[in-house]
């Protein structure tokens, strides 16, 4: 009988399975993380995150990311708040650092909401990375209704693109395509922006290894960034997903912040049969 436990979070319906590894080691296969993950026979989860003991004495907590078909990714803005609000409620103070695969996240409690400073933009077209030495304020790639995109990376790739109408935009099709395109060595995420005042965008987004989802937390700070470098935006603005709002600041030093609220929908024990995957 498997005694792994587990809490069904999300952020703004971006929603995570978040498991616990830090009195005990959980190594997961790929395809177990993806059985885990899946809607159908699984939990259910746009990604998959584990809870370990930190690597750096400043961390109250490593994070590992985990997408839907299995593979690994270096950050998640939403499953950060996630996970960095279990850490509040057991330390009992309003603080907490994650560690990820990108780096260390501040994290803090406030007004029933959590805010987490993702690290710094990277611009540098090595940083995205792409494929050739370009200006990453235009890459110029096209795919149907989505033209000429923003390179950002917030702890993971993004190609940021601005739309006259983020509805309209099939990204069922054209996410998939953007996603793998050759320009980008290690895949992208996509958004559909749509500018409505200066302090306010509409983004929906196709995230990599996962797909469409009702939020992406380092995808809306992307979008901030994105606007900003373009003059389309002032530098705090809220990023309206299909989720609801997050706020996204581009602070002087670089770094970027993002604030919203997170819930725990159920808790339960993960069946033997998941763990039992090859």
């Amino acid at each position: 009988m498997s005694t792994v436990t587990f809490r069904k979070m999300h952020g703004l319906g971006n929603n995570f399975v978040v498991l616990d590894a830090r009195s005990a080691p959980l190594p997961l296969s790929r395809a177990q993380a993806a059985a885990i993950a899946d809607r159908h026979t699984g939990v259910g989860c746009d990604q998959l995150i584990v809870m370990e003991p930190p690597e750096d004495r400043l961390a109250d907590v490593f994070m590992r990311i985990r997408n839907t078909d299995g593979s690994e990714a270096e950050a998640c803005g939403n499953a950060t708040r996630c996970v960095a609000s279990l850490v509040m409620a057991e330390n009992g103070n309003g603080h907490a650092v994650v560690q990820t695969v990108a780096g260390l996240l501040d994290a803090e409690a406030h007004d029933g909401q959590v805010t987490v400073d993702m690290g710094p933009a990277n611009l540098d077209w090595r940083d995205i990375p792409v494929s050739d030495a370009i200006d990453t304020l235009h890459l110029g790639i096209e795919q149907g209704l989505l033209v000429d995109p923003v390179g950002v990376n917030i702890g993971n790739p993004h190609a940021v693109f601005m739309v006259e109408d983020a509805e309209a935009i099939p990204l069922q099709q054209l996410g998939p395509q953007i996603e793998k395109h050759a320009m980008f060595p290690e895949f992208t995420n996509v958004e559909a922006v749509q500018v409505i005042t200066r302090d306010k965008v509409r983004m929906r987004v196709w995230e990599r290894g996962v797909g469409i989802t009702r939020a992406c937390g380092s995808g809306a700070c992307a979008a901030l960034v994105a606007t900003a470098r373009r003059g389309l935006t002032e530098r705090k603005a809220t990023v309206v997903l299909d989720g609801g709002p997050l706020v996204i600041e581009w602070l002087p030093d670089g770094h970027v912040t993002m604030t919203g609220p997170v819930a725990t929908s159920f808790t339960g024990t993960l069946d033997d049969a998941l763990l039992a995957q090859a």
